[in-house]
């Protein structure tokens, strides 16, 4: 079973960067790891997702050339680097973890959800 626990979240103005860090905790060979947010009354979207290995990455159209995700195995943390942020970039930033994935965007494949951290962009 594994555990995750987002940070970096917080309050930046538009054109700004954020880093969100996602550290997990328990099993964490072969495990996919993915980005998705939700923004007030909307439903949860996939943001972005890279598999066990680094070797595998994939991206929301939204957040192309913007967001980069990334891992550290040794420490055990994927991180979400966001830059050029839009307003329509607020949201609630959840991490999620998928074993053996292939990076999917649907957010059913993913088996266990961080406690989500907050991102607003401001104009």
């Amino acid at each position: 079973q594994v555990q995750l626990v987002e940070s970096g979240g917080g309050l930046v103005q538009t054109g700004g960067s954020l880093r969100l860090s996602c550290a997990a905790s328990g099993r964490t060979y072969g495990i996919t790891m993915g980005w998705f947010r939700q923004a007030p009354g909307n439903q949860r979207e996939f943001v972005a997702a890279i598999t066990w290995n680094g070797r595998m990455s994939n991206y929301a159209d939204s957040v192309k050339g913007r967001f980069t995700i990334s891992r550290d195995n040794a420490k055990n943390t994927v991180y979400l680097q966001m830059n050029s942020l839009k307003p329509e970039d607020t949201a609630v930033y959840f991490c999620a973890a998928d074993l053996w994935g292939a990076a999917s965007t649907s957010q059913t494949n993913y088996e266990t959800w961080g406690q989500g951290t907050q991102v607003t962009v401001s104009l």
